[in-house]
């Protein structure tokens, strides 16, 4: 292995291990965490196979804590969610071979830009509550379209909990098995589209193993830390990295 491509192997590492540690904490942004940072360095596309399975994974341990029986109560109460979430996003993945690698930043970008930022201003985002069927079908959409050109579909369903003032280890929970069902699903989808393949699927798994030591460490600190704060922090990271995101689709660099 030449300098290079240690080094490449050293930063995505870490950037898996700081990805789970927020993860393990808050609940969600291990893939934007990853596609943001694997973004810099690597094609989106390929960023996008990386991130795959330590999405899988994670998510099917942040799922399953509380035991099976609690993550099908809370699969069946957010079916609608998730039936829409998958439909979309199987149709979605389908369009990662034609977009522009600019474009795809910037679809990923600007949304997290401005989630982000008006989390941290004190902003979040309104929906009616409780919400009906029809906003859980069009979140779901709008998480599934994010999902499949990304793996990123964690805003959309952040905003529907928050909505539906669910208590926080639930929160987790839900988080976790909405994310993991989708993760099932994704990486189905990019079987299909060829982003995941013979040369992206074994580094996706080797990154699986630092970003769960990062999410058992989160999980460690998550009752000793206080999470306003840490969350505060976690949303400045992400408008970071979503401005970079911006920055790259616009200059290309």
């Amino acid at each position: 292995m030449d300098a290079l491509s240690l080094g490449l192997a050293a930063f995505a590492c870490a950037l898996a291990v700081f990805a789970g540690l927020v993860k393990g904490v808050v609940g969600f942004a291990l893939p934007m965490v990853l596609i943001s940072g694997l973004g810099s360095v690597v094609p989106p596309e390929v960023a996008l196979a990386w991130l795959i399975l330590p999405t899988l994974i994670g998510n099917l341990w942040q799922a399953l804590r509380q035991g099976a029986g609690a993550a099908f109560a809370s699969l069946r109460r957010f079916r609608r969610f998730l039936l829409a979430t998958f439909v979309v996003m199987l149709l979605a993945a389908q369009l990662v071979r034609f977009l522009p690698g600019g474009a795809m930043l910037l679809i990923i970008g600007v949304p997290m830009t401005i989630y982000a930022a008006s989390m941290l201003m004190g902003r979040p985002l309104r929906l009616p509550h409780p919400p009906g069927p029809r906003i859980e079908w069009g979140m779901g959409a709008v998480a599934g379209f994010f999902g499949g050109i990304s793996g990123i579909w964690g805003p959309p369903t952040v905003a529907l909990l928050t909505a539906l003032d669910i208590e926080k280890t639930e929160h987790v929970r839900v988080q976790g098995v909405v994310y993991g069902s989708g993760a099932l699903v994704l990486v189905g989808a990019h079987l299909g589209s060829g982003v995941l393949n013979a040369q992206t699927l074994p580094v996706s798994a080797a990154l699986a193993v630092p970003s769960l030591l990062g999410m058992w460490l989160g999980f460690r600190i998550q009752d000793r830390i206080d999470q306003a704060t840490f969350r505060r922090l976690t949303l400045a990271v992400l408008l970071l990295a979503g401005l970079n995101l911006v920055r790259r689709g616009l200059v290309g660099l």
